[in-house]
Order: C-alpha cells, then sequence, then structure tokens
C-alpha cells in the first residue's frame, strides 16, 4: 500500500492520527453502537487498517504497531460490534451434523440465497465501466486472496490440515509465482487498464466490501473461529467455479482479452478441483476430529453467504440506477466519502491506469 486513506469518521481519524504519530498509545474509546455495523465506513475502515497490520503492514506506520496493546483493545470493540451483528443476522444453528452429510448441509446454505446474481449480470448486462468497478471491489481480497485462510494451517491436524495445505498450494501458484492467484489478480487489473498496486483504491472501496474482507481476516486471525473459517473456505470453494466462468464471458462479451480474463478462467478448473476437497475432506475431516464444531463451521458459511448477498445487492442496486458503486473521489482534498451507494459522480476508472 503506497499510502493510507482518508478516515471516514472519528474511530478511523482517530487510528489513523496514532498510527501516523510518535506510537503514543490510543487512548481509551468508548464506541457508541452503530446503528448497521456491516455497513458503517468508519467502523469497516478501522477495523480493515487493524487487520491490515497483520498482512503487509501500513506506509509509514512503525511495525510495533501490529501487537500494540491499546490497538488491540480498539480492535476487539470494534470486533464486538462486528460480531454481534453477523449474529443478530446469522443466527448460530444448534443442531449438530454428520460429517458425511456437511456436503448437503453447505449446498443448501448456498441454494437457500435468493439474492441477484452478480455473475449473471456481469456475463450478460454489465458495461466495461460497471466490470472495471466489479475489479476494484474484489481488489480488496484478490490481492491477498487466499492469505486469511492460511492463519488455520497451524489451527488444524491430520487430513483436514492436510486438505487445507493441498486447497493452498494451487492458491499460491503450486510452486510457480507467476501463477499465485493474486499475481493473476494483478494482471487481470493491468488487462483493465486498471492499477493493480496493492490497496491502490483503498478510498473507493465502501464498507459493504471491507465487511466481507474483515469477516474473513477476522475468522482467520482467532483460534475459536477456525471452524467458522474452514466452513467459510468450504463455501467459498464450492460456489466459485461456475460464477467466475461467468465473468471471463462477460469480459470477452466487452472485447477484453486473455491477460484479463486468465485469473477467471483459471479459477473455473482450479475451484471444480476444490470443491469436493474443501466440502468433503477440510470440512468432513474436521468435523470427524470435533462433532461439536458443526453449528461454527455452518455459521462461518453463511456469514460468507449473507455478506456476499449484501455486497451483490448494493452493486446491481447502484448500477441498475444509473450510479457508481464505489466511494466518490476526494474534491480538493476535501473528505467526500458517501455512504454505501451514493455517489456524486459517475467514474471513469480508466483515468487510474497505470502510465
Amino acid at each position: 500500500m503506497s499510502q493510507l486513506p482518508r478516515a471516514r469518521g472519528e474511530v478511523s481519524q482517530l487510528l489513523l492520527d496514532a498510527l501516523t504519530g510518535d506510537h503514543a498509545p490510543l487512548p481509551a474509546t468508548y464506541l457508541p453502537p452503530s446503528p448497521d455495523p456491516l455497513a458503517d465506513e468508519d467502523l469497516q475502515l478501522a477495523l480493515y487498517l487493524c487487520y491490515e497490520l497483520h498482512y503487509r503492514g501500513l506506509p509509514g506506520v512503525a511495525d510495533e504497531w501490529e501487537w500494540e496493546p491499546s490497538l488491540l483493545a480498539l480492535r476487539r470493540e470494534l470486533e464486538l460490534q462486528f460480531e454481534r451483528e453477523l449474529l443478530a443476522v446469522v443466527p448460530l444453528r444448534s443442531q449438530r451434523v454428520e460429517p458425511a452429510e456437511i456436503d448437503l448441509a453447505l449446498r443448501a446454505i448456498a441454494e437457500a440465497d435468493e439474492g441477484p446474481s452478480l455473475s449473471n449480470y456481469i456475463q450478460s448486462a454489465a458495461t466495461a465501466e460497471q466490470v472495471r468497478e466489479f475489479v476494484v471491489h474484489r481488489s480488496a481480497y484478490q490481492l491477498k486472496e487466499a492469505d486469511p485462510h492460511s492463519w488455520a494451517i497451524p489451527r488444524l491436524a491430520g487430513p483436514p490440515k492436510a486438505a487445507l495445505l493441498e486447497i493452498q498450494f494451487d492458491e499460491y501458484g503450486s510452486g510457480r509465482s507467476e501463477w499465485i492467484h493474486a499475481e493473476l489478480f494483478a494482471q487481470s487489473m493491468r488487462g483493465l487498464g486498471l492499477d493493480p498496486s496493492y490497496g491502490a483504491y483503498l478510498d473507493r472501496i465502501p464498507a459493504v466490501t471491507l465487511a466481507t474482507v474483515n469477516l474473513m481476516s477476522w475468522l482467520g486471525l482467532h483460534r475459536r473461529l477456525r471452524a467458522a473459517i474452514v466452513g467459510h473456505l468450504a463455501l467459498f470453494e464450492m460456489t466459485s467455479s461456475i460464477p467466475n466462468r461467468r465473468y471471463a464471458n462477460g469480459l470477452r462479451r466487452l472485447g477484453f482479452g486473455p491477460d484479463a480474463t486468465r485469473f477467471f478462467d483459471e479459477h473455473v478448473t482450479a475451484d471444480a478441483v476444490h470443491e469436493n476437497i474443501a466440502a468433503v475432506d477440510l470440512a468432513g475431516g474436521l468435523l470427524s476430529q470435533e462433532p461439536e464444531s458443526g453449528p461454527l463451521l455452518l455459521w462461518g458459511a453463511e456469514a460468507l453467504a449473507h455478506l456476499e448477498a449484501r455486497w451483490a445487492a448494493h452493486l446491481i442496486s447502484c448500477w441498475d440506477n444509473g450510479s457508481s458503486s464505489l466511494l466518490a473521489r476526494a474534491a480538493g482534498g476535501a473528505e467526500t466519502s458517501q455512504l454505501v451507494g451514493a455517489v456524486a459522480e459517475r467514474l471513469d476508472l480508466r483515468s487510474a491506469a497505470p502510465a
């Protein structure tokens, strides 16, 4: 990330001021309850920045902030609001599930989603500008693809650990750096005339998108939630192949070439292979070892489905209304971040293409 984003409220401003200051501990801060933590721009950006310290760090921010107790205390308050809201909209199931039935249980979660299909929209109707917006949204995760789930590796043992490693080996290019999926996504961004730099579009990415990434980071970083990150990954892999085929078809419909489509074409094949491994060997393997983990495992999958459905609905609603799904640019250095779905201008993402 080449530069820090603009603040979106009091909490992210407090955090950014501290991170760029003299490393004085953050003051104890009372966070009033947010009316909608899942779409709260201030909360989601602050949480994303806290988590980013565990990935590649932040520009100009000392590495010591990663484990600064006062920052972890603030992050915990943000996580509590995030967790409470998720549990309110996606209640934790009480019934257990047998390892042999986990595949069907996960498929039932996927089939219960009645929201609009973003992949169908992109395949048949999206404009080139809308496709670029979609890719900008996805860059918040895809440029670090697989990293949140890799935190589960030391927290598993035996067959589920081996299954996760098999999936992750493919995600990281099977030993070839040019086939690392994050690198393929950067290539797609270049093919679309976008800046592939890590974090280049963070100021434009709304809370509804950041929440989908924060979910992964939160689940991956907490050992108590290891079953939930397994369920998240299992459903992610099981529902990825067909949408990626549609995304690639949509790009080809718009005249984009192999550089832009390679990432999506690769996932058509890779995720079809991963689907059975993730459902049976990973999720089923964990349930065989820890039968009591079933409710949390399914909850991780349901939380993924809920946040992805909100995100897809946001994009399609904005596009149907003739507006951008991204946050507005700052005008003259002033803060102009808008609430999700509200923008003041049409956005031509091609202007952000690297020289």
